[in-house]
Formats: structure tokens, C-alpha cells, sequence
């Protein structure tokens, strides 16, 4: 049975369970959420997730809500994306949830999609400097292997990797971080890899004016 991710476009969490879906040849298919129109908030997503957040995977008669549990079973379902060393993979993908990604969807979110008038004063400012310290410490990491565990790629490359290809600018450039830089290059080498607006529905362009014929 082909199973169901809840997602959009510009989800970088949603891009992890969709991202480690792809790349372990898993059965599934997108379903897209209108996030930018309430749909989260609704009567109807909040049975599905009482969260009120994407992703959510519907796989048979399991639904799994946060891209971390989802990765998690996708790779024990599959054998693919653990690694050979399982407490190093889950140090890395709790880094990423705690100190990447938990940073860096809310500064993207604050300078990208929020008009400048609603940003709470030195919050995305605050947010990037959190950042520079993660990246500090991924890069290091990265100086002298090619994967962040042991048997990589892994889920927790997938999620460290989440928001770095996106285009908005959120205080991330690739050329700041070289290994950082190489790792993402090769991320994207892996067969099945897609960037996240060709591999979920949902993209800016989606919502920008549209010019008068």
C-alpha cells in the first residue's frame, strides 16, 4: 500500500520524512497541505495531527507525526539509512532537531514569510546567531569524513541537510562552510535525491501576484 505524506513545498521538516522516503525507495505519495491558507489549523488536519503540524505519514494502519519518528521508520522498515553505528546516527539527528532545524525554520520562516511589521524585534537575528554555532560545529565535523555517522549517508544526514538547500535566505551560505558545502553536493548526487519544490507540491511562486495579461 502506498503511503501518505502530509506536506508542502516549503516545509523543511516535511522535506526530511520526504527526502529519507525517496532516497530509501519507499512506496509513498504527497499529500499537500495549504498551510499558508489555515489548512493546519482546521477542524479536519487536527484529527489527523492534533499538533497542527506537517509532516504526517499514514503508512497502512500506522499515522506518525514528526519528521524525526518518521525517519526513524523508514529506515527501520527498510534496513536503509542507519548507519553502522545507531547511537551516533540518533546523536546527529537530535542535534539537527535541537540545533539546526529547530533554528533555522523559524529564522527562515521569520525573514521570508512574515511581513517585516509582524517580526518580533532581534528574534531572527538572535535565531542566525544560534545558527553560525551549528554550522561551526557541523563543518568540523565534516572535515574529515564524509558522512556525519558511521556507514552514511543516514537519516540524520537527511535531516541536517532539511533546510540547507533551500533558496530563501536565512543567514546560510554554502560558501561560508566548505565541508558543509561538499556534503551537500553529495547529498545531492544520491540517486532519488530532489531538491524540496520538485519533490513536494507547494512553492512561493504558488502565492506570488500574478500579472495582468
Amino acid at each position: 500500500m502506498t503511503a501518505q505524506l502530509w506536506c508542502f513545498g516549503e516545509s523543511g521538516n516535511a522535506y526530511k520524512a520526504a527526502l529519507t522516503m525517496q532516497l530509501a525507495g519507499y512506496d509513498w505519495r504527497p499529500v499537500f497541505v495549504d498551510f499558508f491558507n489555515g489548512e493546519a489549523r482546521s477542524p479536519e488536519f487536527r484529527a489527523l495531527n492534533p499538533m497542527g503540524e506537517v509532516p504526517v505519514l499514514r503508512d497502512g494502519d500506522l499515522t506518525l507525526s514528526q519528521s524525526a519518528v518518521i525517519q526513524l521508520h523508514i529506515a527501520e522498515r527498510t534496513g536503509r539509512l542507519m548507519g553502522s553505528d545507531r547511537h551516533e546516527t540518533l546523536r546527529w539527528l537530535m542535534f539537527d532537531n535541537h540545533k539546526l532545524s529547530g533554528q533555522a525554520g523559524p529564522a527562515r520562516f521569520l525573514l521570508n514569510f512574515l511581513p517585516a511589521a509582524k517580526r518580533p524585534a532581534g528574534a531572527a537575528e538572535y535565531l542566525q546567531g544560534r545558527l553560525k554555532a551549528a554550522y561551526q560545529v557541523l563543518d568540523g565535523h565534516l572535515a574529515d569524513r564524509d558522512w556525519v555517522a558511521p556507514g552514511g549517508p543516514t537519516i540524520a544526514d537527511v535531516a541536517l541537510c532539511g533546510y540547507l538547500f533551500y533558496p530563501e535566505p536565512f543567514g546560510f551560505d554554502r560558501g561560508d562552510w566548505p565541508h558543509i558545502d561538499r556534503w551537500l553536493k553529495d547529498i545531492a548526487a544520491l540517486p532519488g535525491w530532489k531538491h524540496p519544490y520538485d519533490l513536494m507540491p507547494g512553492n512561493p511562486s504558488d502565492r506570488a501576484p500574478k500579472e495582468d495579461p
